[in-house]
């Protein structure tokens, strides 16, 4: 079984997540309501903290599935993104997942199948509040 990565964060009053090539969760606390790709603050990790062994399979991985889980309502997102030689995965606090093929230090994956608008609205709704709780789980398929 490949090795998985899970992080945590929260929602936030600010989350509308209606950006049309991007979504992210990040290690601030506080985001403006300008930052329409963001779906979690407040996160365990950043691209930085993931562990190498998960790097390496994000980097040889053609598929890489990427589980937004609400445990408490039940809720889960999934998303399928490729990973790429190319990465970096080196931001200390945010990860961004791209339908485009743009890579800098903040990227996880690209060529997503989904962005943040089109996310399960029910679920952006609830992470509108902070006492929301959002797993992010990270399964390179083929790395």
């Amino acid at each position: 079984m490949p090795k998985v990565e899970i992080i945590t964060a929260r929602g936030h009053e600010n989350i509308r997540a209606t950006h049309r090539t991007t979504f992210e969760i990040t290690k601030d606390k506080e985001i403006s309501k300008t930052a329409d790709c963001i779906i979690g603050v407040k996160a365990s990790k950043g691209l930085a903290d993931i562990s190498n062994e998960v790097k390496n399979k994000i980097k040889k991985s053609k598929k890489i599935k990427i589980e937004i889980k609400l445990p408490e309502y039940g809720l889960t997102e999934t998303v399928m993104a490729c990973g790429s030689t190319e990465l970096k995965l080196t931001h200390p606090s945010d990860i961004v997942v791209r339908k485009s093929t743009f890579i800098c230090d903040r990227t996880l994956a690209i060529k997503a199948d989904k962005a943040a608008r089109d996310l399960n609205r029910e679920m952006i709704s609830l992470l509108s509040d902070p006492k929301t709780e959002l797993l992010f789980v990270i399964l390179p398929i083929d790395g």
